[in-house]
């Protein structure tokens, strides 16, 4: 009878400890999802916080020298600009030339195109200042390789050797866009009219009809 006792003893315990195992066992495995979910979650905040390497745009051509307003004022006059007119500014700093095309002469759209961000920025800010967000567009770009077609009206000031190198550009223009530079000349492209303001220089053109002989050599084929 002793011996059944100790038997019936030893059963329950072996029976008793099996349960408790069994119990732990969901909990294990429960368990073993939520850490395997933790890991794509790291890698993924790894990858939304890593920085993209963000293309990198070349430097200015040239140091922003801003236009007096009697120049501005001259460049526009000369070119006879008008309300039907689309101007676009190349290298048009802090936009003081489409804001006055815009103002005085109420073109019908005015774009300034320029490279640098921060005069980007500026020329936005004086936009808003002007009360003209909105009716004229600056654009970041760089000027060799932006669209402006549609221009009737072309302004810069620039440097020589970029007035050269931007001239076959501008020879395939729509017969009859008018051009205005200030302080620099098109080289042997000789300027429909040159004019002083104030001891400095307004050079202005008109792209022909016909491109001259020695004009041609530089102006890429269509």
């Amino acid at each position: 009878m002793k011996l059944q006792a100790m038997l019936k003893v030893l059963f329950a315990t072996v029976s008793l400890g099996s349960l408790m195992l069994v119990g732990c066992t969901p909990t294990q495995q429960a368990s073993s999802p939520q850490q395997g979910e933790a890991s794509p979650s790291t890698v993924e905040v790894q990858q939304r916080t890593t920085p993209t390497t963000q293309p990198t745009q070349r430097t200015p051509d040239v140091v922003y020298v801003p236009t007096p307003p009697e120049v501005v004022d001259r460049m526009l006059t000369i070119a006879k600009v008008g309300k039907n007119d689309v101007l676009y500014d190349l290298g048009s700093g802090d936009g003081r030339i489409p804001i006055a095309a815009l103002q005085k002469y109420k073109v019908k759209k005015a774009v300034g195109i320029d490279i640098d961000p921060q005069r980007i920025q500026e020329a936005n800010a004086n936009a808003e200042k002007a009360g003209l967000t909105g009716k004229v567009q600056f654009l970041q770009q760089d000027l060799f390789t932006s669209d402006f077609s549609d221009a009737t009206v072309i302004t810069l000031y620039l440097l020589p050797e970029l007035n050269l190198k931007l001239r076959p550009k501008l020879l395939k223009l729509p017969p009859g866009t008018r051009i205005v530079s200030h302080a620099f000349d098109m080289g042997d492209w000789k300027a429909d009219k040159v004019e002083q303001v104030d001891g400095r220089t307004v050079y202005f053109w008109t792209v022909p009809k016909q491109i001259p002989a020695n004009l041609q050599k530089s102006t890429p084929s269509s």
